[in-house]
């Protein structure tokens, strides 16, 4: 059995209105560790402990590392999870929630997965959060759900962070014939890695990450999402964050759904008629959560932006 659940597919009457076109959301802010990714870390988990594996190892303080922390424990199986000193108390406490040992390290993603990757021991599993080609077929699941449901959108609307999500759709699309559908990739304007790898052909080191889109904070894309821009149609758009903020307390006026900037940057396409939806009648976006947003820290971001 799978360990994320089928997600609600629903035509929201506010978008839909507002933009004049058929607006569908697939809600995957609604698995049990609040968001998409437990779709591939569920799979990945799974077969490395059908390979042996007596504990896994994660270096994500957001939701990736939930995902695994709920999958280690579903599994029964110890998970270690190394996060930078920015990671949110939240975030800790709902790591510890699913009985994940915590280790705080660096002051960034990038320093705390280096210390994770060397914890990992020859019973162990490393689990990245996002550049790993089980995550990708785990990922895919969102889109054969829409097929079985029997709706083929002219377009699919997602938020891009290191490119796992991007990398799931692509393969999922074309695994149901659906290679001719283009993705709307979203991020904002201060982590807009896959947006300078798709300008440069090749990923490329952003400098710094400057966003409260936190979860798109990947300085550097995975190289497969670049090679999806060359072989499928994906058409790149950046948003503020003020835009991003704004799409997330629409949506949970609109929909009673709380979700992070991450997913409001592509919320904000929907919400603010994006030119970048002209061509299309239907468009499906995917609602892809986010577990350590509070309202608080909405308004307060709000308030400053």
């Amino acid at each position: 059995m799978p360990l994320h659940i089928d997600t609600p597919l629903l035509l929201s009457s506010q978008l839909s209105k507002l933009t004049g076109r058929s607006i569908w959301l697939k809600m995957d802010a609604l698995q049990v560790p609040g968001s998409f990714k437990i779709r591939g870390v569920s799979h990945a988990c799974t077969e490395y402990v059908s390979r042996g594996a007596r504990r896994l190892v994660s270096s994500s303080g957001g939701n990736a590392g939930l995902a695994v922390a709920y999958a280690g424990r579903s599994l029964g199986v110890p998970v270690t999870v190394v996060v930078p000193q920015t990671t949110s108390q939240r975030a800790k406490e709902l790591l510890q929630l699913e009985n994940a040992e915590v280790i705080v390290h660096g002051d960034s993603w990038q320093e705390a997965n280096e210390l994770a990757v060397s914890l990992v021991g020859t019973t162990d599993a490393f689990l990245h959060p996002f550049d790993d080609p089980l995550l990708w077929q785990g990922h895919a699941t969102v889109i054969d759900e829409v097929a079985r449901a029997g709706l083929q959108p002219d377009a699919v609307v997602l938020s891009v962070g290191g490119g796992g999500l991007l990398c799931g759709v692509a393969q999922g699309l074309q695994r149901n014939g659906w290679g001719h559908i283009p993705i709307i990739a979203v991020e904002t304007h201060g982590a807009a890695s896959f947006h300078v790898a798709a300008k440069a052909g090749h990923a490329v080191q952003l400098d710094q990450i400057n966003s409260v889109a936190t979860s798109l904070g990947a300085k550097r894309v995975c190289e497969q999402a670049v090679q999806w821009s060359k072989q499928h149609t994906i058409h790149s758009v950046l948003v503020s964050d003020k835009s991003a903020v704004g799409a997330c307390q629409r949506f949970l006026a609109d929909h009673r759904v709380l979700v992070e900037p991450a997913c409001g940057a592509s919320l904000a396409i929907a919400y603010e008629n994006s030119s970048a939806l002209d061509p299309f009648k239907s468009v499906l976006v995917i609602v892809c959560g986010g577990a350590t947003a509070t309202v608080d820290q909405l308004q307060q971001w709000a308030k400053a932006l």
